[in-house]
């Protein structure tokens, strides 16, 4: 099948890295296609503009004013991400971890535009040190699987995957993880089998519904597919992601960028 064949390329292309956030002001939905990560790492600012585009303002304003702010070094680096500018982001959580060495919110939040912005070793190494053997945290666990998963690491990635799965059991973010690292080295069996454990989860979202709906569509059950991608929305916007689906299953190089309706994403929450 055309689109099996080409599922390394779109798969690689999509699978983004759901690293460690640690953000305050955006609390897990920085980026419009995955989620980020809260809970143990941070919490949202009740002050915190909705806006990405004026919380970068607000933000930037406030971290220039005093580059040593963690708050507000680590809610401009989301803002800077939510807004597309990943490599600003780097370089700003890169200087806030300078003035703050060993501070682990803004390691995490590093790390997570490290591998925001395509830097999975670095990203990686970064993280290894937002947490410790003694204490993991699962979210940070997952991010780095899916560091490694990028450089083609699968069954490491799946290891950390499982050390995070006994910490969060059936955590359907990163069993949404995991199913996508099946999709990348073509077992898309395996893949469909997690990712429904996923779906079936109570804190199971839109997100890990277009990822199953793709593994399903690449194994040629298009009609099963379209109603798995359908479900519970409303008419235009399932039509909508319908039509995404449709397009990224025919396309020879698979999808240039993801949508908002129909991410294939790596998650963290």
């Amino acid at each position: 099948m055309r689109g099996q064949s080409n599922l390394g390329r779109l798969a690689a292309r999509h699978v983004v890295s759901a690293a460690v956030v640690a953000i305050l002001a955006a609390g897990l939905g920085g980026c419009q296609t995955m989620s980020d990560v809260t809970g143990s790492l941070a919490t949202r600012t009740p002050s915190a503009p909705d806006d990405p585009h004026r919380a970068a303002e607000v933000y930037g304003e406030r971290y220039r004013k005093n580059p040593k702010d963690v708050d507000a070094a680590l809610a401009y680096g989301q803002a800077l991400r939510a807004t597309g500018q990943r490599a600003q982001a780097c370089a700003v959580l890169e200087q806030a971890t300078i003035a703050n060495p060993g501070n682990r919110l803004l390691l995490a939040a590093y790390g997570r535009a490290l591998a925001d912005n395509g830097n999975s070793q670095a990203a990686f190494d970064v993280l290894s040190r937002a947490h410790s053997p003694d204490n993991p945290d699962w979210r940070i666990l997952s991010v780095q699987g899916t560091t490694l998963d990028k450089m083609g690491r699968h069954d490491e990635a799946r290891r950390y995957y499982a050390s995070a799965l006994r910490i969060a059991p059936d955590e359907p973010s990163v069993l949404s993880n995991l199913g996508l690292s099946y999709m990348l080295t073509k077992d898309l069996p395996k893949a469909e089998e997690t990712l429904r454990r996923a779906y079936a989860g109570a804190r199971s979202d839109g997100r890990i519904r277009q990822n199953l709906a793709l593994v399903v569509g690449l194994q040629g059950r298009f009609t099963e597919a379209e109603s798995i991608v359908k479900a519970d929305l409303p008419p235009g916007e399932a039509e909508a992601n319908v039509a995404y689906l449709r397009d990224m299953l025919n396309r020879k190089d698979g999808p240039r960028t993801a949508s908002k309706s129909a991410p294939v994403v790596a998650q963290d929450d």
